[in-house]
């Protein structure tokens, strides 16, 4: 089980992060068998851990994925965004989403931000970071136009 450190920020709150093996274990069925269109992950202050909250089946769309995530706290999401090139390629890219709504506590705000690079790096093979405030930064347009710059 891999470890994410930060200092503690007082009032109870987490002075380690694990990452445990199912948690990343969600990212490769996501990265390797194509099983979930998407993963959200959340900290749990209790278990002091980074947990799938929820998986999306392949054939969800976008739009699933966005209303799963909550209006007022901060959520992790790995993202596999099917789409054509510009040069009519079908092709595959992992984005690695910070959400962070601005209803969100600050103290949500602030651990989520302290264990962000973190844990991204304990997901191997993500092609793109957003780190979104609100819905339209990370529109799907976003997501299409980032894609397709590579």
């Amino acid at each position: 089980m891999e470890v994410l450190g930060f200092a503690a920020m007082g009032g109870g709150s987490p002075a380690w992060i694990d990452v445990p093996e199912r948690s990343k274990s969600a990212f490769m069925e996501l990265k390797r068998r194509k099983v979930h269109r998407y993963v959200i992950f959340k900290i749990d202050d209790r278990r002091e851990e980074i947990v799938v909250e929820k998986t999306g089946s392949p054939g969800e769309s976008y739009d699933d994925f966005t209303a799963s995530l909550p209006a007022d706290d901060c959520r992790y999401a790995v993202y596999d965004l099917d789409f054509v090139s510009d040069d009519n390629c079908r092709k595959s890219k992992i984005f690695f989403i910070s959400w962070s709504p601005s209803d969100s506590r600050i103290r949500a705000k602030t651990i989520y931000a302290v264990s962000r690079n973190q844990f991204r790096h304990e997901l191997d093979g993500v092609h793109f970071e957003i780190q979104a405030t609100d819905p339209d930064d990370m529109d799907l347009e976003v997501l299409r136009v980032r894609a397709n710059r590579t």
